[in-house]
């Protein structure tokens, strides 16, 4: 793998960040390959329909019955995912790609039938529930789905008349999921005059938060937020239509509340939510202590949400791609050489579109092509160390992707809570490696680093599912104003960070910012985070325990996760996530980093 700079223009090539290469999946819209898989996709939802509906065979032969719809339901749910993502993939690395954009459209279409067909095949399910653990002991394939069979018919509980469901799917189209394309397209061409004949975009912008520079820092804050508010009109009601649909069909559902839903698909109990929210509130002091001393190191009295992520120390050194790359890969390498290889694979065979541009969204993502065993990672690498760390993120998305490659579909489906776990795993291995090779003098930055994540995670995480929870609760009586959620934004702000922030120096537009609350298939899509990270540190101290034999451990771990709630694979691992002990625990590990962080500062 080549990893290092080579010489002139080579060299510039091999240091730039990269576009990834899609040929592998489809060769284009147009190609044989993707019309013969939308073609097969309309094959298999017509096949399954009509055995959803096969009423003889699910009365007098209910085993042939099941294992047939499992089959073709694990079928179709390949097939769309491929198409869904190969088509969305190329839309968000180019926003004004008209001809992605009616892929993405078309493919939703397309697979319209698959959400009533799940809602009538849950109604045909539960006519079996008596039978299901009798035909669990005869069929290998049934007992291999059972997780996924018993959450449909804990779903039935939850699901409208199957026109209804149809309806509502329909609907979604041209309401809740063009809201959260028009925030896609809108935040992806955002951009502000910079200087005379030059403009930044808002991913630009927010890249300069990492600048060592305050003023730079503070100038980009300002223009961000300018750039908000030219467009919080369309955002506000793109927001107010996703929240809006969301809180209409939980009611329809019969859902409790938002949360109760939320819940379930990350597969954890409330008793298990609260537990961690809990123990993430009493950790806020200890958080507010590392900010105080951080605005002290850098000579100000308090900080403004623009120095969040200000440099400390030699981490202010800019990264070229082909650095991250190769120290990604050696970090990797040293927990297992498997996990080594497998992203100097990612990385040679260009799954990786890491540069930034107008048209393609902000953040990152890591996205599963299930038919050919790959996955596709966008970022937005600006050369700081805090990107290269965001690579190392989605490698361990990528990484979970290929450990469950050669699982039925229905098996790779794993919550939200579990998915941020490799990943954010993969982040601590790179640190904590990081942290025994790199000189001394650039510890006190590394740490800091991390500890720049963690508040982001626990402090940062926690206003955003107060915003959450407020939006649900208010915008169940009426749509909110941008100067509303504003107003909410801000107010969840102070309550997280306290007194360790200028109040006058908030961000008002996180809202704005963060394209998962126009997710209205994933609400509160904000303390998965916070799982993944307190769960990854339980893990990773099992891993310091016994560092030879962990790496199968983990593996194996993975390989559970579409078939396990959150609850069951963490028990597994020796955890139980109900005791806020365990929580705590965790926490621990960052107070330890925190302490570490003052000494290397008072010395």
């Amino acid at each position: 793998m080549a990893t290092s700079p080579g010489s002139g223009d080579e060299a510039l090539a091999a240091s730039s960040p990269p576009r990834w290469q899609l040929d592998q999946i489809y060769p284009g819209f147009d190609s044989a390959p993707y019309r013969a898989d939308k073609q097969r996709l309309s094959d298999d939802l017509g096949r399954l329909q009509s055995s959803i509906e096969d009423q003889a065979h699910l009365q007098h032969a209910p085993l042939r019955w099941l294992e047939h719809c499992i089959d073709l339901l694990n079928s179709v749910s390949d097939c769309h995912e491929n198409l869904d993502a190969y088509a969305y993939a190329r839309y968000s690395a180019d926003t004004s790609d008209d001809a992605a954009l009616r892929e993405v459209n078309h493919i939703q279409q397309l697979a319209l039938p698959l959400h009533p067909q799940r809602v009538r095949f849950r109604q045909q399910l539960a006519t079996l529930a008596d039978q299901l653990d009798e035909l669990e002991g005869r069929s290998a394939t049934i007992a291999a789905h059972r997780l996924f069979l018993h959450e449909q018919l804990a779903e039935r509980q939850h699901q409208m008349s199957a026109a209804e469901e149809e309806l509502a799917a329909d609907l979604s189209r041209s309401g809740a999921d063009a809201w959260s394309r028009l925030h896609e397209s809108v935040t992806s061409q955002l951009q502000v005059a910079w200087g005379p004949g030059e403009t930044r975009t808002v991913v630009d912008l927010r890249s300069l938060a990492h600048d060592p520079d305050r003023s730079l820092r503070k100038r980009a804050f300002e223009l961000e937020l300018q750039a908000w508010q030219s467009v919080e009109l369309p955002l506000s009601y793109a927001l107010n239509g996703v929240k809006g649909h969301s809180v209409i069909l939980n009611q329809r559902r019969s859902y409790s509340d938002p949360l109760q839903r939320a819940t379930f698909q990350s597969r954890i109990s409330r008793a298990a939510l609260d537990a961690m929210i809990a123990v993430m509130e009493q950790s806020l002091p200890l958080f507010r202590s590392y900010l105080k001393t951080k605005a002290r190191t850098l000579g100000l009295p308090r900080l403004a949400f623009y120095d969040l992520f200000a440099p400390i120390g030699s981490t202010a050194r800019r990264w070229d791609f082909a650095e991250a790359v190769s120290f990604v890969v050696q970090q990797f390498a040293g927990f297992s050489q498997e996990l080594g290889d497998f992203a100097a694979h990612a990385f040679d065979n260009h799954w990786v579109d890491a540069q930034p541009r107008r048209g393609k969204i902000g953040g990152a993502y890591c996205i599963s092509m299930p038919l050919s065993g790959e996955s596709r990672i966008l970022a937005n690498f600006d050369g700081s160390l805090s990107s290269v760390f965001t690579l190392a993120h989605e490698l361990g998305h990528a990484y979970h992707h290929h450990v469950l490659k050669d699982a039925p579909a229905l098996q790779r489906a794993y919550p939200m809570t579990l998915a941020e776990t490799a990943s954010i795993f993969c982040e601590t291995i790179v640190l904590d490696r990081a942290l025994e090779q790199l000189p001394a003098a650039e510890r006190t930055a590394l740490i800091e680093l991390f500890l720049q994540d963690a508040t982001q995670v626990i402090v940062d995480i926690l206003s955003r599912f107060y915003f959450e929870r407020e939006l649900f609760a208010r915008r169940e009586q009426a749509e909110l104003s941008a100067a509303e959620l504003c107003r909410m934004m801000i107010d969840a702000q102070k309550a997280t960070y306290g007194d360790s922030l200028d109040s006058e120096a908030l961000h008002p537009y996180m809202w704005a910012v963060k394209g998962h609350y126009y997710r209205h298939d994933m609400a509160f899509y904000n303390f998965p985070y916070a799982f993944g990270m307190l769960f990854g540190l339980g893990l990773y101290a099992q891993y310091l325990q016994a560092p030879e034999a962990f790496p199968r451990v983990y593996r194996s771990l993975l390989s559970e996760t579409g078939r396990a709630s959150a609850g069951e694979l963490t028990g597994m691992a020796g955890f139980d996530i109900e005791d806020p002990a365990f929580w705590r625990s965790a926490v621990d590990r960052i107070a330890n980093r925190v302490e570490e962080f003052s000494r290397l500062i008072a010395s």
